[in-house]
């Protein structure tokens, strides 16, 4: 790759600590270095600092989180008299999570600088978590529209979300959440356990768990036929009971080895307007790592998955109860469908195969 003549300077305005949420793990900070090989230097300013971050979603801690918003802000105050010397902005979702897009305004609008705004789900929409919902008037829903309006380019983790953005924004490049196929998600790096019976599983954070629930009444009666293990990796503990329920405290260091243990993958939604705009991130993880995703056909999922060739569409009860238990008996068809299931993320939804798509936003 040609090196650009003078270091261009990125700042990466995004919510969480860097290596946490895996939004910006799989959106952008896998592709920093190549943009160090390619030239560029870059800043990294997450609005919330490690400790508000780790009981940001728990019950209680109202004033230690709100001394941590306020910390968030005073940054990015601080930040304002930075902003010059960047060449790039590279905002994921939101550069303060209340109120008036601000920090953005003056970036565009004063500072006059290339704003690249990512987003991968339809933060438009309002969603704001249980555990903080004492803070959701203070939300402002509109803030989407405008930075869209501001920004130099539009990176949208999907076409559903592309499609609301080109009503503000003609530059809108769909820039698909990846996965690092050969560093990470390689089922080669990977000493697989010998299994006693298939495991079917499932990995999200607690807000995603609720969509179990559907599956809740097809997991048992499939339990009382097939001997299997139902496998929850999350980062808490699911409310229901399952006599072959077994749970893994999600851990970054232990993810992969985790998710290794799975033989199906599932991913049930409702088709409602956010989960349309979801990026089919876990079954994109599923397949990399050679496991069959069945997924619910909601947005992008029916451009990741082709039915039947490297994993399985389904919606109604009987057929997810249908393909679950084929796919049980079949271990010939899982490891099949396992290796097209990885060759489709290695083409279109790796790293690598997107490395050239994502330094196009900074041209």
């Amino acid at each position: 790759m040609k090196k650009i003549t003078q270091h261009k300077k990125i700042l990466f305005l995004f919510p969480y600590p860097s290596g946490t949420a895996g939004s910006q793990r799989f959106r952008f900070e896998q592709y920093l270095g190549f943009l160090e090989e390619a030239g560029f230097c870059y800043s990294l300013r997450p609005f919330l600092d490690e400790a508000t971050w780790q009981i940001l979603y728990k019950n209680g801690y109202t004033i230690k989180k709100v001394k941590g918003i306020i910390k968030g802000f005073l940054k990015r105050f601080f930040l304002l008299f930075t902003i010059a010397k960047y060449d790039y902005i590279f905002l994921h979702r939101e550069a303060t999570p209340l109120g008036y897009p601000w920090l953005e305004f003056w970036i565009t609008k004063v500072w006059k600088k290339k704003l690249i705004y990512d987003f991968d789900d339809a933060i438009w929409l309002p969603n704001t978590s249980e555990q903080n919902k004492w803070v959701a008037w203070l939300k402002y829903h509109q803030k989407v529209a405008l930075i869209c309006k501001w920004a130099y380019k539009i990176s949208a983790g999907n076409n559903y979300l592309a499609q609301y953005a080109k009503q503000f924004n003609d530059k809108v490049f769909v820039n698909p959440t990846t996965i690092d196929t050969e560093n990470w998600h390689n089922p080669v790096l990977v000493n697989r356990e010998k299994r006693i019976k298939p495991i079917i599983g499932w990995t999200g954070t607690h807000s995603t768990i609720p969509y179990l629930d559907f599956l809740l009444p097809i997991l048992r009666n499939l339990a009382t036929k097939k001997d299997f293990t139902f496998l929850v990796i999350s980062d808490k503990k699911p409310d229901f009971s399952l006599s072959n329920l077994e749970f893994i405290t999600w851990n970054k260091d232990t993810e992969i080895q985790d998710l290794a243990k799975m033989d199906i993958g599932v991913m049930p939604l409702e088709d409602d307007p956010w989960a349309k705009g979801k990026c089919g991130f876990k079954a994109l993880q599923y397949m990399a790592m050679g496991i069959i995703p069945v997924v619910s056909p909601v947005g992008v999922n029916t451009e990741i998955v082709k039915n039947g060739e490297n994993g399985f569409l389904t919606e109604r009860e009987e057929e997810w109860s249908n393909i679950l238990e084929k796919l049980l008996n079949e271990d010939s068809l899982r490891q099949t469908l396992g290796q097209n299931a990885r060759e489709t993320v290695k083409k279109s939804y790796s790293v690598s195969s997107n490395q050239t798509n994502f330094l196009g936003f900074f041209a």
